[in-house]
Formats: structure tokens, sequence, C-alpha cells
């Protein structure tokens, strides 16, 4: 969080004047003008410390009812357990080591001067919801390239099993679904011994049959947020049906209020449609019979995966409608927000204490019990866990709201650290005197005509003792540029942090539309905008 970390430690936040920056890239013997002094007197000596690590990670909006995970969004329909509260990734590992690709030959000391030992290599530094049938229970970023080759795009987000790429969104099914479906299995078949005695233990298998055509509905269901998604434009970065329901990850935030209500709707509108086909269906069999009972179990559960989904509190996708009617009325989004999060707080209250008095006094179709017994006892418990997710979704929806809010002001341009460049065989010892002369608190290597190759890590430097940087070249500590490492000085918000995530590393190349120099990125220095900027109130 803190800016400055003391005398050579890095800082973000930095004043937005080009003039500060590098411009053109320029030869190593033209220092960059010191225009401006750092408060510690310009010293680029950078320093191990704890608050910044040295793979600083790129922040990411994780998944969320209603927001963006890591920028994007889950489209939940009852509220996941977890994933959705804003987080920052840790850091993985990362490769620093003093070699690579650019490695170059230190040059000679004076003559007269005893021998130099043997260059050192750097040692490597620290591096939606539905809910379940009736009566059952319940969802290394900063990697450093060696220079060998570009940096890994970041991998495909998994969940569990892969099941399809249906509109070619992935498909997981997490492993804690099959503790649900054993659940269900178990509670439908103690049904199927008083309806169908005679099915014997083969009523499991029947109930098993059940479990797997309820999930896929609620795979439907996802299936109708997703396609409603790809056809206003927003990526969905996976479906993944888990404990308690399924989830559709939306990346994006709907543009407008409008098409937020649609998002929103079209989940329980097909399982209305679902309820209503598996109504029809129950027209053409006998009711006393195998099928009989599955289409009405079917239709059951898809009419109160709807009602219960349509409840007007977030993360509810009635939640969703309440919060871009708000919208609409207010030209606010946030306070939509609040509104549908408040109104899902006093939802999730509602259900801890209805639900069991609903059940004691027989109004849900059962005879009303006077002892307290097991019966009593799971009631309460299914109650306690539903209105546990209800509320903790309404908060996470109110922490991703507020972090849409301050997304924008992460602006590369902002936070970009000036830059000097210098040629490849200079040692890191005179590369670090001209950034003191100029105030910078970046290193980019350049060829002879100015073109920039590779950025200097900072976590390299620290691993060098002061003693060996007059025979240390800044090559042996620099990682190579790749396209993805390159970003413009007009990023903000979602799309910096896009470019950041699509190739991870610990330093980035900023440039002008021209392609200009302008400095160098740090990730922790995002990391601590991001950290600093949720902090602050909306």
């Amino acid at each position: 969080m803190d800016e400055s970390g003391g005398r050579g430690q890095p800082r973000s936040g930095n004043d937005e004047s080009a003039e500060r920056h590098a411009g053109a890239p320029a030869r190593a013997t033209d220092p960059t003008p010191a225009d401006e002094q750092s408060t510690d007197g310009g010293r680029f000596t950078p320093e191990k410390h704890d608050d910044a690590p040295a793979a600083g990670p790129t922040p990411t909006p994780p998944a969320g009812p209603d927001g963006p995970e890591d920028d994007s969004a889950a489209d939940q329909d009852s509220g996941a357990a977890e994933g959705d509260r804003p987080s920052l990734r840790k850091p993985g590992p990362t490769d620093d080591s003093a070699t690579g690709r650019n490695a170059g030959a230190a040059p000679s000391p004076d003559p007269g001067a005893p021998d130099p030992p043997p260059q050192p290599s750097t040692p490597d530094s620290n591096s939606r919801t539905e809910p379940a049938a009736p009566g059952t229970g319940d969802r290394p970023l900063a990697h450093s390239a060696d220079g060998k080759g570009p940096a890994p795009q970041r991998p495909e987000p998994r969940g569990g099993l892969l099941m399809g790429r249906p509109f070619g969104v992935p498909v997981y099914v997490a492993p804690s679904w099959f503790l649900v479906a054993a659940l269900i299995t178990w509670v439908f078949g103690g049904q199927l011994e008083r309806v169908l005695p005679e099915l014997g233990a083969a009523r499991y298998l029947v109930s098993l049959f059940f479990a797997v055509a309820f999930y896929a509905s609620v795979l439907v269901h996802e299936l109708a947020h997703t396609v409603a998604a790809l056809r206003f434009k927003l990526p969905v970065r996976r479906i993944q049906l888990q404990f308690f329901g399924g989830v559709s990850e939306i990346e994006k935030e709907a543009e407008t209020p409008g098409r937020e209500f649609v998002l929103a709707f079209v989940g329980p509108l097909l399982s209305l449609v679902l309820a209503g086909v598996f109504y029809l269906a129950m027209q053409t069999v006998d009711p006393g019979t195998v099928p009989g009972v599955l289409l009405a179990g079917l239709m059951i559960s898809n009419l109160i995966v709807a009602a219960f989904n349509l409840l007007p509190g977030l993360p509810l996708d009635g939640g969703r409608m309440l919060r871009a009617v708000v919208w609409k009325i207010t030209g606010r989004p946030m306070t939509g927000t609040v509104a549908a999060a408040w109104v899902g707080r006093a939802l999730a209250v509602s259900v801890l204490i209805g639900l069991p008095l609903l059940t004691q006094s027989g109004a849900l179709g059962s005879d009303a019990v006077d002892n307290v017994g097991m019966d009593t006892v799971l009631d309460a418990l299914l109650a306690a866990i539903l209105a546990a997710i209800i509320w903790t979704g309404a908060g996470n929806s109110l922490r991703m709201a507020r972090l849409r809010e301050h997304l924008p002001e992460l602006r590369a341009r902002a936070l970009t650290r000036r830059a000097v460049p210098v040629e490849t065989h200079t040692p890191l010892s005179e590369a670090l005197r001209r950034a003191n002369t100029a105030g910078a608190r970046a290193l980019v290597v350049v060829d002879a005509d100015g073109k920039p190759l590779s950025l200097v890590r900072e976590a390299a430097i620290v691993g060098v003792p002061e003693h060996r940087r007059p025979w240390v070249a800044v090559s042996g500590l620099a990682q190579d540029l790749t396209d993805g490492m390159r970003v413009s000085a007009e990023l903000s918000g979602e799309e910096l942090l896009d470019a950041l995530r699509a190739t991870p590393a610990t330093e980035y190349l900023v440039v002008e539309e021209t392609g200009e120099i302008y400095g160098v990125l740090s990730a922790a220095d995002v990391e601590r905008a991001f950290v600093k900027a949720m902090a602050r109130p909306s």
C-alpha cells in the first residue's frame, strides 16, 4: 500500500507529466535529463521490501455475482459462496537469474586494477448458483520470462471435470457436485420408497438419474445466461456446475440497464419453460410410474429454481433485475447495486428465520411438527446455508461495484516509472549512476540505434551485491521484450489489467502512440495502486 518504501524503494502514483519519463529512445551515452528528482535524491538502489514482492502480481477482479472476475463478472443465480470477492492474485515464482540471451561480456577494468572476479549468476529472487432439489443441502501469475522466448499466455481457467464446450464456452463439473448428487440420490430415493415401493434398491438408480437430469436443467438455465451474454458481445469465461447449483462467469458488465435486465431474466425464464415442458410431458404418462414421478419431480424442481432466482435481491437474478430497474431510474449503476444488495441482505435474514418457521407450521405442505427432530435440524441447516450464500453474495456485489468505480483510476501513464536507456554492455554500476543522475527508477536496454531490446529487472538488481555491479552487464539482468510487454501509455482500468494479464511479467515497456518510450510500468506498482483504490470509500 505504501507508495514510498523508503530510500530507493519503488513508488507508484507518480506525476503524469511526460517530462519526467523517457522521450524518444536515446543512446546509452545520452542520459535522460534530470528534470525531476525523487524525494530520496533520485537514488536508484532497489532494495527488497515486503509490501511489493519482486514478481508483483497483477490485480484481478475475480468472479462475482454482479461484477468482473479479475475484471470478469460471474453471473450468479443464487450467490456462489466463494470466488466472488475482489481479490488480488498471489505472486507466483519468477525466474530472476542474472543470465539471459542478451548477456554480454563485462567491460575490462582500467589497466593496473586487480583482475575482476568471475562474473557470477545472480541467484533467483524470492521469487450463479441454483438451489438444489427440495429437501437437499447446498460452488503463477507474475511469471517472468527468462529471455528464452515470449511470456506464456494466461492459462484457461479450470474448475473440475471438463464436460464440453457448448457455444465455445467450457463447462466444468466441480468435485462438490458429486457430493450434492449423492445427497439428492439419497433424499429422492427415500421419497421413491414411499411412492413406488416395488422398485426396491433400483430406486437409487432412478434417483441418480433424477439428480443428473436436474443438473442438466441447471445447465440449460446457465446456457440461457451464456447465450444472452454472447449476443451482447460479453465474453463468458466458463460455466461450472457445483455445490448448490451452477455459475456462469461473464467477464464484462452489461453496458445498459436494459441489457442487464435481459441478461438476468433469461435464466429464470428458461427454467419456467422447462417446467412447462415437463408438465406437458406428464400428461402423456401414468402418474404412478417411474416416468411420471421423474417428470413431476423435474417440473417442481425447475419451478423452485425459477421462483427462488426471481426473488428481488442480489446475488439472485431477481436482484440483478431490481438493480437494472433502479439503474434505469437513477441513471447510476452503483445506486442500483446498493439498493439490490441491501434487499438481498434482508432476504437472507428472512430465509434464515422464515424457512424453518414455515416448515414447522406446515405451510409448505407437510404436517405441523411440535417436537424438535432431525428434520427440524436439517431445515434449519438448509436455511442457514441459503442465508449465508445470499448475504455473502450481496456483500460481494457491493465490493465488486466499488471495484468497477475505482478501476478507471488505474492509468498506465500515472503509474509508469521514468526510465533511462542503456546499451547492452553497460555495467550495472554505470547504468545505476545514470538513472540516479536523471532521477529515473527503471532501465531499458537498447541497441546501437536506440531500439529497446529488454528491460532490466528490479528483482535481479537486488540480487547483485554493490561490489559486483561494475562487473555485471545490464543485459545479464534483463528480460527480453515481447509484443505483449509493450503497453500503451493511454491504457487504463480494465483495458490495462487485460493487457497485463495477457502477458504476465514483472515489468512492462510503456510507449506513446508514436512508438516513443514513455517509461517502465512495474506490476508491483499496479498492485499497490489497486489495493489503495479499493481501500477508498465509494
